[in-house]
């Protein structure tokens, strides 16, 4: 992003490894310690959201079927039924089906964050009797996150008449700045998964899956893995997540650069954003969504921008320049009209993606940047409050709404 402004909402402006058995080694190695972004857990408030949504049972419950787990392969049946059960019941409180747990809203995404991070401290942390080698417990985390993010059960039902649409969204992120963060792209994911909208050509149904704030992931291809299967399935996608106060922005370009900005394991990484092939990597890629139609429809309370701002360094140059309009030819990315963090990096990975499947041409897809979410004036210390609520609830009925009059453009 190209300021740190940016940076900061260009998100709150996201693993080859298989999940088949390692090879075993001759000794386990010992457990890890947790990992800076597990270690949040243990702050108030985190424990109140967990409390609040009754999801403070998610972490000790996997625990159990853990320790009653007596090889590898009973721990990794138990790591994705419990992972793939976190997701459903995230999806089901925000649909409103099943309890609510407490008084924190249903729309709340936070919930499933931390406690997600409660059963991947547990597996990072558990020694087994039978003992675990490294690479072991690296797929049991990778089936964890896959399956308690939704990134294994996209699926759309067959037959003819039903658009496909994919979404995704990020977890919060910034959190040492302030711990209550919640992510509103996050919040969609779980809101619309599975949901079916009513579009002027007819039923569309909406799959979802969320992506982590760590630049390893990525760069482990995370993403490419997740959305590969689907994209030349489906008739229109868009990765979504939190940019600037008070609009939505659809990122007209998206730009092949790492500003270095921390993630949540404070790991920042400055670069060239790495990719399968990077000898036939582009500097940019475009969006195909109608951000047209979009932008000059009424979708709710908070404006929608086209928005065509990059940085550059200009063929020949050696310094950044904004271009208001676009990159120039030749020109090499230092921002995408989304920064230079992993909201650009997703969008920029989804389209690249697009683009080497052939589907430039026929498939609508790229990135759509929410507000920040905002608590209400003067909240500095509680988790929620009636604004922060609302303005969830609105961010979520605009993201549909964007994706109803994208479906009926394309």
């Amino acid at each position: 992003m190209n300021s740190l402004r940016v940076r900061l909402g260009g998100l709150g402006l996201a693993l080859l490894t298989g999940f088949t058995t390692p090879t075993a080694a001759s000794a386990a190695q010992a457990a890890p310690s947790p990992t800076v972004e597990e270690q949040r857990l243990g702050r108030a408030a985190p424990q109140e959201i967990l409390r609040r949504s009754g999801f403070d049972t998610v972490a000790p419950g996997l625990a159990r079927a853990l320790e009653a787990a007596r090889s590898y392969g009973e721990a990794r049946r138990a790591v994705t039924r419990e992972g793939a059960r976190l997701w459903r019941r995230a999806v089901d409180r925000a649909q409103g089906r099943g309890p609510a747990g407490s008084d924190l809203s249903r729309d709340d995404d936070r919930p499933l964050y931390w406690a997600r991070l409660g059963m991947t401290r547990e597996v990072r942390t558990w020694e087994p009797e039978f003992g675990l080698t490294d690479g072991q417990r690296a797929a049991l985390l990778d089936g964890l996150e896959r399956a308690s993010r939704g990134q294994d059960t996209i699926g759309y039902p067959q037959g003819k008449g039903l658009k496909r649409i994919l979404l995704t969204g990020f977890d919060p992120f910034t959190l040492d700045r302030d711990i209550r963060i919640s992510n509103p792209s996050g919040a969609t994911a779980l809101a619309l998964d599975g949901t079916v909208i009513e579009t002027a050509d007819g039923p569309a149904r909406i799959e979802t899956a969320v992506f982590p704030v760590r630049w390893q992931d990525f760069a482990d291809r995370t993403v490419e893995r997740a959305l590969r299967p689907h994209l030349p399935k489906v008739d229109l996608f868009t990765t979504v997540s939190q940019g600037r106060v008070g609009r939505f922005d659809i990122e007209r370009t998206n730009g092949a650069w790492r500003g270095g900005f921390e993630d949540n394991d404070n790991v920042g990484r400055t670069g060239t954003v790495p990719v399968s092939d990077p000898a036939s990597q582009p500097q940019w890629t475009t969006t195909t969504l109608p951000y047209a139609a979009i932008t000059a429809a009424q979708t709710g309370r908070f404006p929608v921008y086209d928005n065509t701002s990059v940085t550059e360094i200009p063929a020949g140059g050696t310094e950044p320049v904004v271009r208001p309009d676009g990159p120039t030819p030749g020109s090499t990315a230092r921002a995408g009209g989304g920064g230079d963090y992993l909201s650009n990096e997703i969008a920029y990975r989804a389209t690249l993606l697009r683009d080497r499947l052939g589907l430039h041409g026929t498939l609508p897809g790229g990135h759509v940047h929410t507000p920040v979410l905002q608590f209400g004036a003067g909240n500095t210390t509680e988790v929620t409050d009636p604004e922060f609520v609302r303005n969830r609830l609105d961010i979520i009925a605009q993201v549909r709404a964007i994706l109803r009059v994208a479906a009926e453009a394309s």
